[in-house]
């Protein structure tokens, strides 16, 4: 946790101040028990009413000044907490902004939105409540003992049993809590795992009938997440009824002991007073120590997986090489490919990719060339590899061996923010965000002209349908695109990898809601874009990739086949296996 203390660094003041006005504060209350002695033992035993009076006033201003101490403490110390957490916030979410997908996979995306808002919320809670009763509340007892002394010496004693004895309950407490906080937490993630499968996965669950399974799975989850909090919750509940045991214990010791010593004349009955108030607040101050200490420890606890992402080194070094000028023609290298003077856009050699965790390579020695401004198609079975291969382009994965070049260049050379911003890519899943369309587009290029938009719509085959909106650009898209159909949010993703010009364009199977028409006026527009980029079409229809320059046939992760379509048609038994299977043979040879 002390590795995340350097947030509250920029509020220094303020972390200084807060428990600053806070201990004047529990100064003041400290006069209070003694003020009350001398009401007793002067004013009220000796009937004197202007004195009473003016020790009323006393205690009023005491109570304001008091009052005015805390506000400003609270105020200090919520300026802090708010500090620190939007500190840690904006650190954890920019370091997770640096994993690779490894990472995403292996860590899991439940647990990374647990840990930036509820434990981040518990660590803020933490600090809010430690700037303002961390010193208060021990200087409060402490205080008690020292100014319970300063009444007699005798009866302190009594403070001094009793505080030891409460120090051992609450801190033996706090470190049997403390772990059992952090596996609160970790059931926690589960039930925000299984609720964001479930609201993500609601058609398919509705689709098999399988709501009956899914709520008792996240019953039992549920279920987990409240005995480890009831657990947790009955042992530190032990806090207050022992603590009330101990101090009750210590006012029956006090009572008796000030009693025999008033009869006998060594103490007033003033002081017995003072003493009770003193342990009183003992008692008041203790509990507030031990809810302080229980959400410590939660904080501690959330801190410590905080500080385990934080920990977490990216396993991909990112390069320092920026994108070439020219690359096209020259390459960064200022090389030349032999066989026509170019070097090639996309290069794999001997490739193999292993995901993390996994049994199997996903591909294996894999190697080709993709010249720039050529097709490329990738074709194959689901499962075959087809994405993995196109995921490794603009390094969301690196190779588990073998090299990856890019215009020349070994892919780990380049920095990673150059590389992507030069290559497009429209994953399977067609995301949008909330927002106008004019707003999602940009997201290709946050500079981008209205003359870039529409021309982005009308090589997307999207102009037609955002034309007939009645706000046109300016039409408002909910989350996810909800308000649009498969096939608008397809051809608008396609729009938005397309605004920012790329030189290497990944369309992951991001064609499958368009009829084939829609699909051919889409393929052939990106052709005669006068920007030329490099296209990697993965799709599992025939027809989307058998006009490409060059076709890679996937099985089970191997290249089984790379040339044309008619080569592959005539030498390749896997893809006239899915040739065929689209386009009957009597069909073919009637055509």
């Amino acid at each position: 946790m002390k590795s995340l203390l350097i947030y509250l660094k920029d509020y220094k003041k303020e972390s200084i101040m807060a428990p600053l006005f806070k201990m004047l504060e529990a100064s003041f209350e400290l006069l209070v028990p003694l003020v009350m002695a001398a009401v007793i033992d002067v004013g009220i035993a000796g009937s004197d009413r202007p004195y009473i009076m003016r020790m009323c006033f006393v205690l009023v201003a005491l109570g304001l000044i008091g009052l005015v101490c805390s506000i400003t403490a609270q105020y200090f110390s919520a300026k802090a907490a708010a500090g620190f957490g939007t500190g840690v916030r904006h650190a954890l979410f920019e370091h997770i902004q640096s994993f690779t997908f490894t990472e995403m996979d292996t860590i899991g995306s439940a647990t990374l939105i647990t840990r930036m808002t509820s434990d981040v919320n518990q660590m803020q809670s933490g600090v809010n409540l430690v700037l303002r009763l961390f010193l208060r509340s021990p200087f409060i007892v402490f205080g008690a003992m020292i100014m319970a002394f300063t009444v007699d010496v005798k009866a302190a004693w009594i403070f001094v049993i009793v505080i030891p004895v409460l120090s051992v309950i609450v801190f033996g407490i706090m470190l049997v809590t403390m772990p059992l906080y952090r596996k609160v937490q970790e059931r926690l993630d589960r039930v925000l795992l299984t609720t964001r499968e479930n609201l993500a996965g609601a058609r398919v669950i509705r689709a098999f009938n399988k709501e009956d399974e899914e709520r008792a799975r996240f019953a039992s989850a549920n279920q987990e997440l409240t005995d480890t909090q009831k657990f947790v919750g009955r042992i530190s509940g032990l806090m207050n009824p022992m603590t009330y045991i101990v101090i009750n214990g210590g006012i029956i010791a006090l009572i008796y002991a000030g009693a025999v010593r008033v009869n006998t004349g060594g103490l007033t009955q003033g002081e017995v007073v003072a003493l009770i108030n003193y342990m009183s607040q003992i008692l008041v101050e203790l509990v507030k120590l031990a809810n302080l200490i229980i959400t410590v420890t939660k904080a501690a606890a959330c801190a410590n997986r905080v500080e385990s992402v934080l920990r977490i080194r990216p396993g991909m070094r990112d390069g320092n090489t920026e994108w070439p000028s020219d690359a096209e023609t020259s390459g960064p290298n200022g090389g030349s490919d032999r066989r026509d003077g170019r070097v090639p856009a996309v290069e794999f050699c001997h490739v193999s990719l292993k995901y993390e965790g996994a049994g199997g390579e996903s591909l294996t020695d894999i190697s080709f060339r993709a010249m720039p401004g050529q097709t490329i198609g990738i074709i194959g079975g689901t499962g075959s590899g087809k994405s993995s291969l196109v995921n490794l382009i603009p390094r969301f994965y690196d190779a588990s061996s073998g090299q990856i070049r890019i215009f020349g260049r070994e892919i780990q050379e380049y920095r990673a923010g150059s590389l992507r911003a030069h290559i497009g890519v429209v994953p399977q899943k067609a995301t949008l965000f909330k927002g106008t369309i004019a707003e999602n587009l940009r997201w290709g290029n946050e500079n981008a002209s209205q003359e870039d938009l529409e021309e982005a719509l009308e090589v997307s085959q999207a102009k037609e349908f955002v034309e007939q909106k009645a706000d046109g650009l300016e039409f408002q898209i909910e989350q996810g695109g909800r308000n649009l159909s498969g096939g608008q949010k397809q051809r608008l993703t396609i729009a938005r990898a397309l605004v920012r010009k790329p030189d290497i364009l990944i369309l992951d199977d991001s064609a499958s809601a368009l009829d084939f028409a829609t699909d051919a006026a889409l393929r052939g527009a990106i052709r005669s874009m006068k920007e030329s980029p490099t296209v990697f079409i993965v799709s599992q229809r025939a027809s989307a990739v058998q006009y490409a320059d060059q076709i890679i046939v996937l099985d089970d992760g191997k290249a089984v086949g790379t040339g044309t379509h008619e080569e592959l048609l005539a030498s390749c038994p896997a893809y006239k296996e899915i040739y065929y299977s689209q386009f009957p043979r009597e069909a073919v040879s009637n055509g």
